[in-house]
C-alpha cells in the first residue's frame, strides 16, 4: 500500500492528499490515454537529498506526451519545480516520484479533443521495486506467453498508460506461477525487455542488451551504459533469443523503481552460478555510488532539493 504523505500537486496547486480525486468520468480512466513518468529522489551523504536525472525523465514526459497529441498545459520548468517542492513541502528526504498527465472529463467517445489536460504529480516513500532480498541475491523470472508491443500497434516511445495492461498481464501470470518477475519476448520472438525494466546479460566476459524497437528506452538502462563505459566495458546492442539468455554468466535488470535487479533463475534454469556475478555486483555499486552523490563526475544528474 502506497504510504499517505500531506501533500500532492494538482494542476498547478498543492493540495491535501485525500483531496486530490478526479470525475468518474475523466476520460482517461475510461479510455487509457495518458502518461507519466516513474523517478526516484535518493538521499545522499550528510542527509543531502537529489532527485535523480530529472530533467531526462520531464523530457521524457513532455515526448510521451507529443507522441500521443496531448498539449501539457505547463511549462517544463514549472513541471521540474513541482517536482523539487512536492518532496520540500511533504518533509520527504528520498522517494519515488509520479508524474502523470491525462485527460480530464467532459466529452466521452474516442475522438473527446477538447477535454482539458490535467497533470499530477505524486511522492511518496517506496523501497526496492523487487525486495532487498531480490537486490541482494537475484530474482526468478520466466518467459510470458504475452508478447511485447509491435511498433505499429502501440507507440513503444511513449511512456503511456494503456501500455500497461500488457506489463500487467505478464507480470501477474508471472507472480501466479510462483517466479518474481517476467520476461517479454518482441513480436519477431526476439527478447525485449521485463514487464518494466529493461534487461542486459553477460557471456564470456562481453556485454549484451537489446534494441528498443518494442521497448522503452530506459533512462536507468542509458546510465548503466555509461557506468559500463567509464570501466571500458562496452555494451553491444543486437537481437536476442531466449536459449541465449539460459546459458547467460550473468543477467541483470535496470529501471527506476527496480534499481539493479539480478537474475538467478530463467525458465528454471540457474543463470551462471545462481548469484550475481561480478559485473552486476560492479554495476550495483557505480549505480547506488551515483545515486547518492559519491561519483562527482555525474553531478548534473542530481537536481538537489
Amino acid at each position: 500500500m502506497v504510504q499517505k504523505v500531506e501533500k500532492i500537486w494538482l494542476d498547478g496547486k498543492m493540495i491535501p492528499w485525500d483531496e486530490a480525486q478526479v470525475h468518474v468520468l475523466t476520460h482517461t480512466l475510461h479510455y487509457g490515454l495518458g502518461v507519466f513518468e516513474g523517478i526516484r529522489c535518493y538521499e545522499g551523504e550528510k542527509g543531502k537529498s537529489a532527485i535523480f536525472r530529472l530533467k531526462e525523465h520531464i523530457d521524457r514526459l513532455y515526448d510521451s506526451a507529443h507522441i500521443l497529441l496531448m498539449k501539457i498545459p505547463f511549462s517544463k520548468e514549472e513541471l521540474t519545480e513541482a517536482c523539487l517542492e512536492i518532496f520540500r513541502v511533504n518533509g520527504l528526504k528520498s522517494g519515488y516520484l509520479r508524474p502523470l498527465v491525462f485527460i480530464g472529463d467532459g466529452a466521452m467517445g474516442l475522438h473527446a479533443t477538447d477535454n482539458p489536460i490535467r497533470v499530477a504529480i505524486i511522492a511518496w516513500p517506496w523501497g526496492t521495486y523487487l525486495g532487498d532480498e531480490g537486490v541482494k541475491n537475484g530474482i526468478r523470472c520466466k518467459v510470458s506467453s504475452y508478447t511485447r508491443h509491435h511498433v505499429n500497434i502501440t507507440m513503444t516511445k511513449s511512456k503511456a498508460v494503456a501500455n500497461y495492461v500488457n506489463s500487467i498481464l505478464a507480470k501477474r501470470e508471472a507472480v501466479l506461477a510462483g517466479y518474481d518477475e517476467t520476461v517479454m519476448l518482441d513480436p519477431e520472438g526476439y527478447v525485449s525487455e521485463a514487464s518494466g525494466e529493461n534487461l542486459f546479460f553477460v557471456r564470456k566476459g562481453k556485454l549484451f542488451t537489446p534494441p528498443t524497437t518494442s521497448a522503452l528506452e530506459g533512462i536507468t538502462r542509458e546510465t548503466v551504459i555509461q557506468l559500463l563505459a567509464d570501466r571500458k566495458l562496452k555494451v553491444e546492442e543486437k537481437l536476442i533469443s531466449r536459449d541465449e539468455l539460459y546459458v547467460a554468466d550473468e543477467i541483470f535488470l535496470t529501471g527506476t523503481a527496480a534499481e539493479i535487479a539480478p537474475v538467478r533463475e530463467l525458465d528454471n534454469r540457474v543463470i551462471g552460478s545462481g548469484k550475481p556475478g561480478a559485473i552486476t555486483q560492479q554495476v550495483q555499486k557505480d549505480y547506488f555510488d551515483l545515486v547518492k552523490g559519491k561519483l562527482g563526475r555525474y553531478d548534473e544528474w542530481l537536481s538537489h532539493l
